[in-house]
């Protein structure tokens, strides 16, 4: 469209010309259209979750789903054109669906990454959920579209309350599993962090992390997601993400910054043993299991670390 040229053209003249007058047009912009998308889909996703909430009507369901997207895709627009002379090699297998429903893990480096994945999901994958915190619920608009929208929020306890209260951590897991199983019969794409926190050379040194690039992989929020929803998957999907010019702050997004970027997705098979070990609940009562999946994960972080290096040293 001639009109988007001409938005692209002015954005890379200012960022070429007055570049800190660019990054500052560019933030400007692309924050006011998160917010006023925010405010803009507030309202209806009250009314719609209300009416989802009380009647469990899937036409509200599905309202609810059709604004949540229409919100992303306006803010990947302002990504496509306020944000210029981009760099970003993205690799995809081509038969993915929004209309099915998949596992997705990724490594863990910056706020950032979820937009990404939000970017590269569009019109390929269903709307990405994940497991978020409770208490987020409070939070004006964002909290409840989460609850609104089955996004799996658990109440996290502290390990001295746990040891206080052992049945905690078995309702943690009974409310885990209710949440997941909630994305039944809907596409979805339910995204986990493996590592559990945002890499940093700190942590990994504490960790003393075998691997290069990446934190040492966590199993417990996969297996209860393949537990709670394997029999429905279509796919677990593999999400490796690099930024060749450093770990960005998130506001290093919406004002250009990012100017390098690579991802990779690939289909993950795991194997029909460790599968059938899951869904029989393995993983919460035996060793084998959890070994069996353990040394599966391990052979995937040394793939994903090896695939980092070499996506690393393609930008060179």
């Amino acid at each position: 469209m001639p009109s988007l040229k001409k938005i692209d053209s002015l954005y890379e003249k200012l960022h070429d010309k007055f570049p800190q007058v660019g990054k500052a047009a560019s933030f400007l912009t692309g924050t006011g259209v998160l917010t006023a998308n925010s405010m803009g889909v507030g309202l209806p996703i009250w009314t719609l979750g209300a009416a989802k909430m009380l009647t469990g009507s899937k036409h509200a369901d599905k309202a609810l789903i059709a604004i949540t997207k229409y919100w992303i895709n306006s803010n990947n627009a302002v990504i496509d054109h306020v944000l210029p002379h981009k760099d970003w090699r993205i690799s995809l297998p081509d038969d993915l669906s929004e209309d099915k429903q998949y596992l997705l893990i990724s490594n863990h480096q910056s706020w950032v990454d979820t937009s990404i994945v939000q970017y590269i999901s569009q019109d390929r994958l269903p709307l990405t959920r994940f497991f978020t915190k409770f208490n987020l619920i409070y939070i004006p608009v964002i909290g409840q579209a989460f609850y609104f929208l089955d996004f799996p929020m658990i109440k996290r306890f502290s390990p001295k309350a746990m040891a206080k209260n052992s049945d905690l951590k078995k309702q943690n897991l009974i409310e885990a599993k209710r949440a997941c199983r909630q994305l039944k019969n809907k596409p979805f794409a339910l995204l986990n962090y493996l590592e559990g926190t945002r890499f940093t050379s700190e942590k990994h040194d504490q960790q003393n992390s075998p691997y290069q690039h990446l934190l040492k992989p966590r199993a417990g929020g996969l297996s209860l997601a393949i537990n709670a929803l394997g029999d429905q998957l279509d796919s677990i999907l593999d999400i490796t993400i690099v930024y060749p010019d450093g770990t960005p702050d998130y506001d290093d997004l919406w004002k250009g910054n990012i100017r390098r970027l690579g991802v990779d997705v690939t289909r993950l098979k795991i194997p029909d043993a460790l599968f059938a070990a899951i869904m029989d609940g393995g993983y919460d009562r035996d060793e084998a299991t959890k070994k069996m999946m353990f040394d599966w994960l391990e052979d995937i972080w040394q793939q994903k670390d090896a695939r980092i290096t070499k996506m690393l040293n393609e930008f060179e």
